[in-house]
C-alpha cells in the first residue's frame, strides 16, 4: 500500500523508524484541499481547507500498516483515507477527525519541517 506521510513519520522525524522497512517512493504534495494544524509535537490535516501539504510517499507492507494504524489511533483520532495528490496519484493518508484540531494553530506553509 502507498501511504503519504506529512509529519512525525517523515525522514528525520521521531516516528520515522516505523517506516525503516518501507520503500521511499519520493516527495509529494497534496492538492489544495486541507487545513494543516500544529497539534504540538505532531501535525494533523483536516479536509475542506485550501492548503497544499508537503510530505513523502512510502510503499508499506500490511504489518507496517497495522503499526501505523495503532500509532495514529485509526479510526478514532486519525482515519486512514484515500486522497489524491497534486500529481494525480491516489494514496492513503491519515486525516484528523473533526474537533481534535479545535484551538490548534494552522501551519499556513503546508510544510511540517519548515513551519
Amino acid at each position: 500500500m502507498k501511504i503519504f506521510v506529512y509529519g512525525s513519520l517523515m525522514h528525520g522525524e521521531f516516528n520515522h523508524s516505523l517506516l525503516k522497512e518501507s520503500k521511499f517512493l519520493g516527495k509529494a504534495k497534496t492538492k489544495k484541499e486541507f487545513y494543516f494544524y500544529d497539534l504540538g509535537g505532531f501535525p494533523g490535516i483536516v479536509s475542506g481547507g485550501d492548503t497544499e501539504i508537503s510530505g513523502e510517499i512510502y510503499d508499506v507492507d500490511s504489518f507496517t500498516v497495522v503499526e501505523l494504524d495503532i500509532l495514529e489511533s485509526h479510526p478514532q483520532f486519525y482515519r486512514r483515507s484515500r486522497i489524491e495528490l497534486l500529481c494525480g496519484q491516489k494514496v492513503q493518508a491519515y486525516i484528523l477527525q473533526g474537533g481534535y484540531a479545535n484551538g490548534s494553530p494552522l501551519i499556513s506553509s503546508g510544510d511540517w519541517k519548515n513551519r
